[in-house]
């Protein structure tokens, strides 16, 4: 079982000097990967008083592929995972020549986890379109995983049209790792079909944590289904849970990781945000109390 971190994204702040001393202090933790939310506008609330959104304009997000570019040189190791990249609501062919920039400048590191969104606010002010995302996804993924793995590509689709042209450098993972977020039946379907790896969100677990409940283990055996009925094995297709520390013990939050390996994940990332820890460094504490309890 692989055990990253997510980013503390809306907590960490700005200063350059405490990004990389939480990406450094988890790769000395040996926590196999990073992984980062994505958001490029936040709504103003008081103009908006039907939004409900989790996020709005004082939530601070640091731009993945430039965050990623940043601690590519200042880290060796640890993965780095996009979590996730609202890719329908970005240019296709940007999306796979930053991706493909952050796996070279991190020597083949990056797995992008994409998703199609929620928030209409972000598409209207980057210009696309809100109701297609789902389907134009499917496309985007194709478009990018061809020119990941070819010198120069002719494409035409409903969405894209590409005539004899590529992307340079090409990254070194080719093609990069693609997951999916998302928990609707389409997107499940989507995963089996196409994906490499599901990043769920749900509470997939009994009352002490430490094993699945039915609710968790349908949802498992739905996907399979979908693989299967997409000509492909369980293997094919990567599961990375998520552990939100809360206000529960290290202890507790390693019982979770077993639940999660019980279920199948490969990949389990904590969630430090939310647990009301006031600074940098008490993120990196308790990401080292949480490994030290899942190895005793």
């Amino acid at each position: 079982m692989k055990v990253g971190v997510v980013f503390p994204q809306t907590e960490i702040g700005s200063d350059p000097i405490a990004v990389r001393d939480y990406a450094q202090a988890a790769e000395g933790l040996n926590c196999s990967h990073i992984l980062a939310f994505d958001h490029v506008l936040g709504a103003n609330r008081a103009s908006r008083p039907d939004f409900r959104g989790p996020y709005d304009h004082n939530s601070l997000f640091h731009e993945p592929f430039v965050l990623y570019g940043y601690l590519a040189g200042l880290t060796e190791r640890i993965g780095l995972t996009t979590g996730i990249i609202i890719v329908a609501q970005r240019q296709t062919v940007l999306v796979a020549k930053q991706a493909a920039a952050v796996d070279v400048l991190s020597g083949g590191r990056l797995r992008l986890g994409i998703g199609i969104g929620w928030n209409d606010v972000e598409f209207e002010g980057l210009g696309e379109n809100f109701h297609d995302r789902g389907k134009r996804s499917e496309e985007q993924v194709e478009v990018m995983r061809a020119l990941w793995t070819n010198e120069t590509i002719r494409y035409q689709g409903q969405w894209h049209t590409i005539t004899d042209a590529g992307i340079n450098p090409l990254p070194v993972q080719r093609p990069i790792p693609i997951l999916f977020g998302g928990m609707s039946d389409n997107v499940m379907r989507r995963i089996a079909k196409m994906g490499d790896g599901w990043l769920p969100q749900f509470e997939g677990f009994g009352p002490d944590g430490s094993t699945p409940n039915e609710e968790g283990r349908r949802l498992i055996a739905k996907l399979h289904g979908y693989i299967a009925e997409a000509g492909r094995q369980p293997g094919d297709v990567a599961i990375e849970g998520r552990v939100k520390l809360g206000t529960r013990t290290p202890e507790a939050c390693a019982g979770e990781v077993a639940a999660w390996a019980e279920l199948g994940a490969t990949e389990v990332t904590l969630n430090t945000m939310g647990a009301g820890l006031d600074s940098p460094a008490a993120h990196m504490d308790a990401i080292g109390k949480f490994m030290n309890a899942l190895s005793n």
